[in-house]
C-alpha cells in the first residue's frame, strides 16, 4: 500500500501504464503521462525553481490536468500544495497566499491579471506559473513569472526534498465560524488512509470512471483523485454551467461514481435522467451536508440499480462516517457508522460517553486526523484535544478532532445528526463564516449593524440571510449592499435576502443575538410559506 501521496499515481502507472488516468474535455491522459508530467514538475521545483522541503505551492486553476500536476507534483517534490477554490475573489486568494507563506503559485494568464494588486503584498512570493497565453509582471514585481510549457523539468534530474507520512503535504482551507478562512494541515498518512479507506467501502478497482464536478479545495472533492489513484481508475475533470450538462458527461463517459452535495441533487432530480445510466453508473455518494429525505427517494427512483452511500465528513479529518445503501431504508435520517480505520465517539462535554440516543459532541480519532490550524495555536486548541478514554498509562495525549456538531447514537451503534453548536452557516455545501459577509457589507458604508444568519432551505441546505441596520442618513436599499458584497465575495457567499431592522439585538455581552436572530427569522420564513 502507498504511504505517501504522490505514490498513489505513480505506482498505478507502474501497474498499467497505458490505462486512462485523466479526462478532460477532448484530451486524455494515461497514467505513464501524468506520472512523467508530476515527476516533471517535482524536478523543476526543486531545480530551476529552488522551492525547499515543505515550502508551499499554491494553485488557483478550474479543474485541469495542469491542477492535478501541481498538487501531486508539489507532493512528489517534498513540498505543500495549496488549492484554492477557483471561485474565489482576489482579496480571499491573497488572503490564503498570506496566511501561509506561498513561494510559488500556479495559475492563468487571465487569473494572474486578477490578481496583480494583491500579489504586491504576497511578500512571500517568489514565483507565478502561469498556463495559457502568456502574462508579464508588472516592473516592480518582486517575483519572477514562468509559463507552464516552458517548464521542463525531467525525472532524470529530480532530487526530492525526503519526507515521510507523518510530515505535511498539503493546506486546505476552511471556514471558521469567525474571521477568515483557516488551513488545515493534512500529512501524506491523513490523505492516504483517507484514500484507502474510501475506495474500500465503495469498492474502487480500476475499472472505475469518476466524475470530479466539486473543487478541489474541497476535500471531499479531492477525494475523487485521491480514492481513484489508489485504485487505478479514471477521473473526468469537469467545471459545468448547467446541471444538465452532467447527466450528458455521465452518460457519455459511462461513469461508474459520481461524487455530489445536496444542492446539486437537488437540481438534477429534476431532470430527466437518461435511461442508460444504470447501465454503467454503480454508486453516487453525498457528503456536505444531509440530503434531503424527498430528494433521495427521487434520486432512488430515478436509479434503481446505483447504490447511494450518504457520508459525513469534516476538512479536520477528512471523512468520519458512511451508511452503507444496504441500511437506507432500516435507518432513515442515519449518517451510519465509522468508516474503516477510525473511531467515532458521542460525548457529553466532559468526555464522557453518552448513553444511547442521549445527544452529544461528535468526537473523530485515529490516523485521519490532521495536523491542526496553520499558524493558529490557540485554534487548534479549541477544536483539536485529548481523546475521550485514553489510557492513563500513555504518557504521550492522543488528540482528537472535537467536531463541534451534536450528534445521538442508536442502540445498534447508527449515528444521526442533530444540529451545529457555533454559528457556522452549511449552504450549497460550503461552510461559510458569518463575519467573513459581515465584514464586507460593514467595509461598504452601506450598514450601521450587520449579521449573517443560515435559515433552512429545501436545497441550499441553508439560505444565507444578512439582517441589517442601514447606516446614518440612508435607507434600506438591496441593490447596493448587494452589489458591494457580490464584488468581494463568491456567489455561494452572496445573501439569498437582506431583511432590514432599525437595530440588531444584542445579548448581555454586547454580541448580536444570533439565536435570537435565527428563531425569529425562521418564524418568519414559516409564516410566509403558509
Amino acid at each position: 500500500m502507498s504511504e505517501l501521496l504522490f505514490e498513489l499515481p505513480l505506482r498505478a502507472a507502474d501497474r498499467a501504464p497505458h490505462a486512462r488516468a485523466l479526462a478532460h474535455k477532448d484530451t486524455v491522459v494515461d497514467y505513464a503521462s501524468l506520472a512523467r508530467a508530476i515527476d516533471g514538475f517535482a524536478a523543476t521545483a526543486t531545480g530551476a525553481l529552488g522551492v525547499g522541503k515543505l515550502e508551499r505551492i499554491a494553485v488557483y486553476l478550474p479543474k485541469v490536468p495542469e491542477t492535478v500536476v501541481t498538487m501531486f507534483g508539489a507532493a512528489r517534490a517534498g513540498c505543500v500544495f495549496v488549492p484554492v477554490n477557483p471561485l474565489l475573489k482576489p482579496a480571499q486568494v491573497g488572503h490564503i497566499l498570506r496566511d501561509c507563506n506561498v513561494c510559488t503559485l500556479v495559475t492563468s494568464g487571465e487569473r494572474a491579471a486578477t490578481l496583480a494588486d494583491e500579489l504586491r503584498s504576497c511578500t512571500d512570493l517568489r514565483h507565478l506559473v502561469v498556463t495559457g497565453k502568456e502574462a508579464g509582471a508588472p516592473a516592480s514585481a518582486h517575483y519572477a513569472v514562468h509559463r507552464w510549457l516552458d517548464l521542463t523539468g525531467s525525472a532524470e534530474n529530480l532530487k526530492p526534498h525526503r519526507v515521510i507520512d507523518t510530515d505535511m503535504v498539503s493546506i486546505f482551507y476552511t471556514s471558521g465560524s469567525t474571521g477568515r478562512p483557516k488551513g488545515v494541515v493534512l500529512s501524506h498518512r491523513n490523505m492516504v488512509t483517507g484514500a484507502h479507506s474510501v475506495a474500500s467501502y465503495l469498492g474502487n478497482s480500476a475499472d472505475d470512471r469518476l466524475l470530479a464536478v466539486l473543487p478541489f479545495s474541497f476535500d471531499y472533492g479531492f477525494s475523487q483523485l485521491s480514492t481513484a489513484f489508489h485504485a487505478g481508475a479514471s477521473v473526468t475533470l469537469m467545471d459545468y454551467l448547467l446541471a444538465r450538462d452532467i447527466l450528458t458527461a455521465l452518460s457519455r463517459d459511462r461513469i461508474t461514481g459520481f461524487a455530489g452535495v445536496p444542492p446539486l441533487w437537488a437540481q438534477l432530480t429534476e431532470l430527466k435522467w437518461p435511461e442508460t445510466i444504470t447501465e454503467h453508473l454503480r454508486y453516487i455518494t453525498n457528503s456536505g451536508g444531509a440530503m434531503p429525505g424527498a430528494t433521495l427517494q427521487k434520486l432512488r427512483s430515478a436509479l434503481p440499480r446505483t447504490q447511494v452511500f450518504l457520508m459525513y465528513g469534516l476538512t479536520e479529518a477528512f471523512r468520519s462516517t458512511y451508511l452503507p445503501p444496504s441500511e437506507i431504508d432500516k435507518r432513515p435520517g442515519s449518517m451510519g457508522k465509522a468508516i474503516p480505520n477510525a473511531e467515532i465517539m458521542v460525548v457529553r462535554p466532559d468526555g464522557s460517553a453518552c448513553a444511547p440516543d442521549e445527544p452529544g459532541e461528535l468526537v473523530h480519532r485515529g490516523s485521519l486526523v490532521s495536523l491542526g490550524y496553520w499558524n493558529d495555536p490557540d485554534k487548534t486548541a479549541e477544536r483539536f484535544k485529548p481523546s475521550p478514554g485514553q489510557d492513563k498509562g500513555l504518557v504521550l495525549t492522543e488528540l482528537a478532532v472535537w467536531s463541534g456538531d451534536t450528534v445521538r447514537k442508536d442502540e445498534d451503534g447508527f449515528l444521526y445528526f442533530v444540529g451545529r453548536r457555533d454559528e457556522m452557516i452549511k449552504t450549497s455545501g460550503y461552510r461559510v463564516s458569518p463575519s467573513e459577509i459581515e465584514e464586507v457589507a460593514f467595509a461598504s458604508g452601506l450598514v450601521a449593524d450587520a449579521a449573517a444568519i443560515g435559515v433552512p432551505h429545501p436545497t441550499l441546505g441553508q439560505a444565507v440571510v444578512l439582517i441589517a441596520a442601514p447606516a446614518d442618513g440612508r435607507g434600506p436599499d438591496d441593490g447596493p449592499l448587494l452589489d458591494a458584497i457580490r464584488k468581494e465575495l463568491p456567489a455561494f457567499m452572496v445573501p439569498a435576502r437582506i431583511e432590514w431592522r432599525e437595530g440588531l439585538p444584542r445579548n448581555p455581552n454586547g454580541k448580536y443575538d444570533r439565536a435570537g436572530l435565527t428563531t425569529a427569522l425562521k418564524e418568519l420564513f414559516m409564516a410566509a410559506s403558509k
